[in-house]
């Protein structure tokens, strides 16, 4: 039996170690309070009737990124079969506060996981062509064993949470 979207997303993100909640958009500000450390930075999500906490600082400038402890992005897209998320670029550059934090969660609608990476090109590569817009596709944490043993944060986030919005 094939499994749904849904499904395979989050055994795929258990494969990769990250974790995950759903919740409703009514209730993303406490989901969100509950995986938050302070200072967080973030973005302000176009889900209707969700909201961030007020401790995320939404215009954060240089300092306050470098010295978050948890960054907080919305993702356009996810791949089930990689359990990875697409952070589109956007004038702000908001998809670079996924990389400076040590954890980095990251808000989904339900509705935008496709099963593959097909199947996210194509619903990616139009709208990027047409925008010249970029994208980076981040699967889990950060992770490198350039130097011997796996080390894990060098490259950007030490821990990952998926918050998938229910639609």
């Amino acid at each position: 039996m094939n499994k749904s979207p849904l499904d395979q997303f989050t055994t795929s993100l258990g494969e990769i170690e990250a974790d995950w909640t759903t919740t409703g958009p009514d209730s993303l500000e406490s989901t969100l309070t509950g995986r938050i450390e302070s200072p967080a930075v973030g973005v302000d999500m176009s889900i209707d009737g969700a909201t961030l906490p007020e401790v995320v600082e939404t215009e954060p400038d240089p300092e306050t990124i470098r010295t978050a402890a948890t960054g907080i992005t919305p993702a356009s897209l996810a791949i089930a079969e990689y359990g990875s998320v697409v952070l589109e670029s956007d004038p702000d550059g908001s998809e670079l506060l996924s990389l400076f934090s040590g954890t980095h969660i990251v808000v989904l609608e339900q509705s935008d996981i496709v099963g593959s990476m097909a199947d996210a090109f194509g619903e990616l590569g139009p709208r990027l062509r047409e925008d010249r817009g970029d994208a980076i596709v981040a699967t889990g944490a950060s992770a490198t064993s350039d130097m011997g043993a796996l080390v894990r944060g060098v490259h950007g986030p030490k821990d990952v949470h998926v918050v998938i919005v229910e639609s």
